[in-house]
Formats: structure tokens, C-alpha cells, sequence
């Protein structure tokens, strides 16, 4: 199948199979003799395999190591694994972290509602954000 009919039944625009061929994410494809790209079935279970990646939250560099152990033979079952369990850990930190910033704009904005604009100083440029000296 052609570039376009690839791209029309993975739900992909072919600009973004060339992209993932040069990144080395899908192979190169054999050309017919008119110079066209000659794609066969199996790129449109990699296609899907790549866009489940990254609903996942894995990088196209991840998702190439994972490709690359295949095509190498391997099993990368224990490598996706560990690549999900750094990606669960991330999002976790990320959330403590949200959560916390959660906390002190809260505090800001209730620290709003207690002070008077009238008391804000050119050196403090506003007293709701500067702390107190």
C-alpha cells in the first residue's frame, strides 16, 4: 500500500510516517519501481503500537528503544515495564508537587482577601505575592 493509504488507515497524516521513519521509529519501506513507498500490513500495527505509546505518556525516544529490542529479537516486556513504572513514579511526584502549589496559592488568595491594597509599597510591587520582612 501507498504513503496515503497507510496514513488514511492508521488515522495518521503521511507526513507523520515519514517523520517516524527518519527518527527510525518505523523502517524504511521498499520502493516500487515508480519510486513510491511500498508499505505492507505490519506498519499499521506499529502505527498503532507508537500512538498507544504515547496515550501512555512514552517519548518517541522511548518508544524507539522499544521497537529496537524487537527488531532485535528480544522480548521487551521487562523494558516496557520498567519504562511505565518511571512514568507512574514521575506523574506521582508531579501530583505532590501540583498539590502542594495547590496549597500555597490557596494561601495567597486568602492572604488576598485579608490585606489592603491601600498598604502596598513600590518595594514589595504587591504585598500578596511579596513576604512579609
Amino acid at each position: 500500500m501507498r504513503i496515503g493509504e497507510a496514513a488514511e488507515a492508521a488515522g495518521v497524516a503521511a507526513q507523520t510516517i515519514r517523520f517516524y521513519e527518519r527518527r527510525g521509529l518505523l523502517p524504511q519501506p521498499p520502493r516500487g519501481p515508480n519510486g513510491y513507498r511500498d508499505y505492507d500490513a505490519s506498519v499499521l500495527a506499529q502505527l498503532a503500537f507508537i500512538r498507544s505509546g504515547q496515550s501512555a505518556g512514552l517519548t518517541l525516544v522511548e518508544l524507539a528503544s522499544i521497537l529496537d529490542q524487537r527488531r532485535e529479537g528480544a522480548v521487551p516486556c521487562a523494558h516496557v515495564h520498567s519504562l511505565l513504572m518511571t512514568k507512574l513514579n514521575d506523574i506521582r511526584t508531579r501530583q505532590e508537587e501540583l498539590a502542594a502549589l495547590e496549597r500555597d496559592l490557596e494561601g495567597l488568595i486568602s492572604r488576598s482577601h485579608r490585606l489592603d491594597p491601600a498598604d502596598c509599597t513600590d518595594s514589595k510591587i504587591c504585598h500578596i505575592i511579596a513576604p512579609d520582612t
